[in-house]
């Protein structure tokens, strides 16, 4: 709607993780570079957490674009399932045959014959797991489990863990001790700082055809941004978006901080006083 207005190709705010626009900030750049290094060098199990928003979905998209031909993938989104139909859902995932009145044991013996057949041919294979704090106990303990599958050498199914902060601290608890211990690499991905935030929008606006952030945004309306989204990309997306279509609707080229504070308001988005810390990642 507002593109042509700004000179654009196409919109640069959406909300959907595309690839293309992946920002390699210092968090994200790090937090792709650990799932890259999980799965290269097949360490079982990985786990990438942050708040919502931050970026993890827009990460493993840009980890599906880097990996080669020969690795094969299984992603569950959908993280309110029970043990067995977590299995029967990456069996489907991988495309192999059963039947639901099958007991788990025959359906963990067809996983296992897949994974040695990818394993002689080099192949790697990956789980990935979306909103993992959501998984029931039992499911974890199934999950952890399929990390038994390997042979003298190594892992034959790498499994990521991707969910919010919640699952950090329920990795903590005593019964997950051992899926705990399994997790070879872990990073949390903080909310970008104030500099990072300007550079966020300006790779956004300039992969959608503008030369900087500057050009449309000025230093109040960066700044603002920043202290209402809380450096959190998918709340800036919402914000920038907003601004950008009552600039159109208003005939003004130029954002500024009332504009920011107004599509705020509009959005339902709080503006936090306090100075943010300007923190990284945490990475072990």
């Amino acid at each position: 709607m507002y593109t042509e207005f700004y000179g654009l190709r196409e919109k640069p705010f959406n909300v959907t993780p595309d690839s293309r626009f992946f920002f390699p900030s210092e968090k994200h750049r790090e937090a792709l570079d650990s799932l890259i290094y999980a799965i290269n060098e097949r360490k079982g199990f990985a786990a990438v957490t942050g708040e919502v928003g931050c970026g993890k979905t827009t990460v493993w998209h840009a980890l599906l674009s880097r990996l080669d031909g020969g690795v094969k993938l299984a992603v569950i989104t959908n993280s309110n399932l029970t043990a067995k139909q977590m299995l029967m859902a990456i069996l489907d995932e991988f495309e192999l045959p059963f039947k639901d009145n099958w007991a788990k044991i025959r359906m963990l013996s067809v996983l296992n014959s897949f994974l040695l057949e990818q394993a002689a041919l080099g192949s790697n294979v990956i789980l990935l797991i979306d909103e993992a704090q959501n998984l029931k106990f039992d499911v974890l303990e199934e999950v952890r489990m399929l990390s038994n599958l390997e042979t003298e050498r190594e892992k034959l199914l790498q499994i990521i863990l991707m969910g919010q902060p919640q699952l950090k601290e329920r990795l903590e608890l005593k019964e997950l001790e051992q899926l705990k211990q399994r997790i070879a690499v872990y990073y949390h991905i903080q909310p970008l700082n104030q500099t990072e935030a300007v550079d966020y929008i300006g790779h956004r606006l300039q992969k959608a055809g503008f030369n900087s952030a500057a050009g449309i945004f000025d230093t109040p309306a960066l700044t603002e941004i920043h202290r209402y989204s809380r450096g959190v990309p998918r709340v800036m997306n919402s914000l920038c978006d907003r601004c950008l279509l009552t600039g159109f609707i208003r005939d003004r080229q130029a954002v500024d901080g009332p504009m920011v504070a107004e599509a705020a308001q509009e959005l339902g988005i709080k503006k936090i006083i306090d100075k943010q810390e300007d923190s990284g990642g945490e990475n072990n």
